[in-house]
Order: C-alpha cells, then structure tokens, then sequence
C-alpha cells in the first residue's frame, strides 16, 4: 500500500485512516521516491552537524541511564555522529554522488551486461537498523558505457541513507537510466531486514525481493535470461 506524502497527516500520534506510527513502520509504507529531506538540509556543515549529533546522542544515552564517564562510553557520542555524517547516511548529501565518466561502446558489445551480488548495508527508514543485502544490477548499452565499479558505487551511494527497500530499488534504477542514457536497465534487490528480524514480528529467516526491469528487459525472454545469469 502507498500513501502519498500529502495524505500522510500525523494527528496525536496516528496518521492516514487512523494507522497508528509505529503500524505505519511495520507495514514498510514510503511516501514517495525522494528521499524526505528538508529544504535546509545543507545549510549547516559537516561538523555543525556531528556537533549537534552528538550532543543529543548524549541526552538519548543519558535518558536510557547509561553512565557517560565509563571509559568504554564516553566516545560514543562522538563515534555515532562521526558514523552518521560520514559512513552510514552519507548518501543524504548530493556532494558524495559518485562521479561517473561515459565511454563510447568500442567494444560494439550489444548484449546485457550483468554486475551481480553488489552488497549493500543501509539502514530501515522506520527504526534505524540495518538492511543488509545484495544487489544484482543489468543494462544493455545505447552506445555509452561507464566503469564497472561505478555500477557498485551508485548502489553504495543510494544505499547510505535511511531507506525503504522499494524507494532504493527505483533510485539505483532512475540513476543508472539517466547515466547510461537507456530504458534497458534491470535492479534486483534481496535484502534482510533487522527491523524484522531482531524486532516486532522477530522473524530470522524471511528475505525481501524487490525488482526493476525497464526497456528491453520487460519481456519474459530478457527476465529468463537475466535469471540464468544470476543463477550460475
């Protein structure tokens, strides 16, 4: 089910149709393909940000109880804004896009072109842990081609943000079509969610598969093949 951001309205806790917040997070709903970001979102820096990170990192680990001057503790805050703002949602900023070099297709190689088992860390979007998984990503070239690692670079990148398995899919896809300059282009995802897993229903053995497939690979004849590539 999809709930269109302008729908959403969050009153005394629940939101559209009187969901409740947290049957909205369990029920993996996205507003939309963008990321929800603010407008503002860059008007501080990198280091205003980790400053305030940590600052309030602090109140949450205090609020929990925990005792700041433990040596194994103390850091913490720090380590976590550093980790946000550099590692983990890195993403979030325009500025750490990779950036990726066309190159005519010399070679005149005309069939798909498969980069399979990209792995990925990102994180759930409704609570904040980890989404871990694997990328298979396809395209088949209009005359340009980009470096292979580029292709695993746009999934890191898309991927280091607070994310929903399907918006993460789409972006992967939407960026590789206005890279490559083609509607051929194919994304598979199958990822594990700890929002899933270590929480709520606790289940440690389900997957989730999401897909894209654009241009030519929206016959059963190009899926096949795609399948038998990743299958071997």
């Amino acid at each position: 089910m999809k709930i269109g951001v302008e729908t959403l309205i969050e009153t005394n806790g629940h939101g559209l149709n009187g969901f409740s917040i947290d049957e909205i997070g369990d029920d993996h709903i996205s507003t939309g393909m963008e990321t929800p970001m603010k407008e503002d979102a860059f008007d501080i820096t990198d280091e205003e940000k980790k400053e305030k990170i940590s600052y309030l990192f602090r109140e949450i680990m205090e609020v929990m109880g925990l005792d700041l001057t433990d040596d194994s503790l103390r850091g913490t805050p720090d380590r976590v804004a550093k980790m946000y703002i550099e590692e983990i949602f890195s993403g979030l900023d325009p500025k750490n896009k990779p950036k990726v070099a066309l190159f005519d297709n010399k070679y005149k190689y005309e069939q798909m072109l498969v980069e399979k088992n990209i792995t990925f860390y990102s994180n759930c979007e409704h609570h904040f842990v980890p989404i871990i998984g694997t990328a298979h990503v396809a395209y088949i070239s209009s005359g340009k081609v980009i470096g292979l690692s580029k292709l695993n670079r746009i999934v890191q990148y898309y991927a280091k943000r607070p994310q929903v398995q399907e918006r993460l899919t789409n972006q992967i896809a939407m960026e590789l079509r206005e890279v490559l300059q083609t509607e051929d282009v194919a994304v598979i995802i199958d990822a594990k969610h700890l929002c899933v897993s270590s929480r709520g229903v606790k289940d440690d053995t389900s997957a989730t598969v999401t897909t894209y497939y654009g241009g030519a690979f929206n016959s059963p004849e190009k899926i096949a093949e795609l399948q038998n590539y990743l299958n071997n």
